[in-house]
């Protein structure tokens, strides 16, 4: 795995993530007791669970990077 570890993830920040040739570019709003984080689309405004993202595993080219403002 490549980038950043969920770990390192805060609220506020904005971050791409690459899995199976799909790429989200989301802003984190919350982290949830779950372990999961509520985020939301910085292009098309959709929230979602970052797990959900990843609910089929993770690829070869998983990433998630740190966009920088």
């Amino acid at each position: 795995m490549a980038g950043l570890s969920f770990d390192v993830l805060r609220v506020g920040k904005r971050y791409r993530l690459i899995n199976y040739d799909d790429r989200y570019e989301f802003e984190i709003e919350r982290i949830l007791a779950n372990g999961d984080f509520k985020v939301k689309d910085i292009h098309t405004l959709e929230r979602y669970l970052l797990k959900e993202t990843i609910r089929f595993g993770m690829g070869k080219d998983f990433e998630i990077r740190e966009i920088e403002s």
